[in-house]
């Protein structure tokens, strides 16, 4: 009897432990579940990680700083219009095909995307190849335009500077077969007027010829297959002194001392028509058949702006290069020499403002028969200068109006809900920017307020008396003087003393 408990108790020992094995089971099962769901959903300490930042090298604009945009993009637009330029527009990708080849060493920075349905896409890079494409792909050969636009490049971002990695572009651009130097040196005025309308203080344009430096570096003992790498390093010689450029072309390019040191003796030049001349009776320059043809038409170039009375911020400059592989001639860059601004302590260092030059070779490229479309154009480098304006506005601490209302609809006692909503209703159909606030009843304090932080320049009052009389009294913001209006003359009052703000 004893044997047979003692066996019973074991069977029963064993059960349990089963039992508990399989519940054992079920439960991490369960908990594998709920573990499961739980990432699925994310938790409260996944959330409190989550970081809200804007991507690398992009930023937002607030209010105040789209009105500072706005403002420069209206003094641009004003300047293209005048020229006579009409505007397109283009996809903000293309085809990796249209852009690859185009822009030397700056390739590595193109934005590529992925494969979309067979089609190798990038993001663009400028305005100007994407321009080129469509003259080539409509047969366009005649053209004067503008494009304001979005571009990307996949840059180590300096945003204290200007340097962002998706900023606007403004191209002016005109295509044709032109007598020379015309166009060039209209492109040219449109770059002085701009930022002399802009007020970014002192600056200069520098101008050069892709011709000029070809025969440059020919006359030098430059190969030819080295022309576009040693023009790269030129180019740097506005951000770092010519011992470092020197040493870049010697160890890192490959060229003889001897030639980095007869280019030495060029790029270090800058003047204006007097330097054109010596160069043209260098002996030399003289003898190269490109670099006369550049300085011939460099001269000419100088005639028309002397015309249009803008040599003084012109200079001719050996080290401006440009680094982008499409120009063919005159090339140009315009660079800020101060921040005229006595409330910074220091200038602001932004660089080159707006850029541009002859790219008489590009279109053809698109062309499946090469016929070339002699183009010019220039790009104003707006985020640098957003960055100079809004500097400037933060140090004098002027305030920005972010809105155009001209009116704030408002009422004196409680009650005239229905009467604002009418009289609103009446000065958004007849063209008036009006605003009212969104309560039944507001203080009239409350309403002026919001007018004197806003910066809307009148109050149109409504109240009980003058609804009886069939007129609204009209507050200057400014002066606090109130006039009494007739109701059919109201939009007209509004408009005359808005015109005088």
């Amino acid at each position: 009897m004893a044997e047979e408990a003692a066996v019973r108790a074991q069977a029963e020992t064993v059960r349990r432990l089963k039992q508990d094995k399989a519940d054992a089971d079920e439960i991490a099962k369960e908990v594998a579940k709920l573990l499961e769901m739980k990432a699925q959903l994310g938790t409260d300490e996944g959330k409190h990680k989550f970081v809200l930042k804007t991507p690398k090298g992009t930023r937002d604009f607030g209010p105040k700083e789209m009105a500072i945009r706005e403002r420069a993009f209206k003094a641009i637009i004003s300047c293209f219009k005048r020229h006579g330029a009409e505007v397109i527009d283009t996809p903000v990708f293309e085809l990796k095909e249209t852009l690859t080849g185009k822009y030397g060493e700056d390739s590595k920075l193109i934005y590529d995307l992925k494969d979309q349905g067979g089609e190798l896409l990038s993001l663009r890079y400028d305005l100007t190849v994407p321009f080129a494409r469509y003259l080539a792909m409509n047969k366009i050969t005649n053209i004067k335009r503008y494009h304001i636009a979005k571009v990307y490049r996949r840059d180590n971002p300096a945003m204290t500077r200007g340097r962002y990695r998706e900023f606007y572009q403004c191209d002016f651009d005109i295509a044709g077969q032109f007598d020379p130097m015309i166009p060039d040196a209209e492109c040219l005025k449109i770059v002085h007027e701009i930022l002399s309308d802009l007020q970014l203080g002192d600056f200069v344009i520098k101008v050069n010829d892709r011709r000029i430096l070809d025969g440059m570096f020919a006359v030098c003992g430059v190969p030819d297959s080295k022309f576009r790498t040693i023009c790269s390093s030129v180019d740097k010689l506005d951000k770092v002194p010519w011992e470092e450029v020197r040493s870049e072309m010697v160890a890192e390019k490959g060229l003889s001392p001897e030639a980095a040191d007869r280019i030495g003796e060029y790029v270090q030049l800058h003047g204006g028509l007097d330097l054109i001349e010596q160069l043209l009776q260098d002996p030399k320059l003289s003898q190269n058949k490109v670099a006369k043809e550049g300085l011939g038409d460099m001269k000419l170039l100088f005639e028309y702006l002397s015309l249009f009375g803008i040599t003084g911020k012109i200079s001719f400059d050996l080290s401006l290069a440009r680094g982008l592989d499409y120009y063919t001639g005159v090339i140009f860059e315009a660079v800020l020499l101060q921040q005229d601004n006595e409330h910074v302590e220091e200038p602001v260092s932004v660089g080159s403002v707006a850029g541009g030059g002859r790219y008489d070779g590009l279109v053809g490229m698109f062309d499946p028969k090469g016929r070339k479309v002699p183009c010019v154009g220039v790009s104003i480098g707006i985020e640098r200068i957003f960055s100079i304006l809004e500097q400037r506005l933060e140090a004098s601490e002027e305030k920005i109006r972010t809105t155009e209302t001209q009116v704030l609809v408002a009422s004196a006692q409680k009650k005239l809900l229905e009467e604002r909503l009418k009289l609103i209703s009446e000065l958004w159909d007849a063209g008036i920017k009006a605003e009212m606030l969104y309560k039944k009843n507001p203080k009239l304090l409350n309403q002026l307020q919001y007018c004197e932080e806003t910066g809307i320049p009148l109050v149109a009052i409504v109240g009980e008396q003058e609804l009886k009389d069939g007129v609204v009294k009209l507050r200057i913001v400014a002066t606090r003087e109130e006039v009494s209006v007739r109701r059919e003359s109201l939009v007209e009052e509004i408009r005359i003393r808005t015109s005088q703000c």
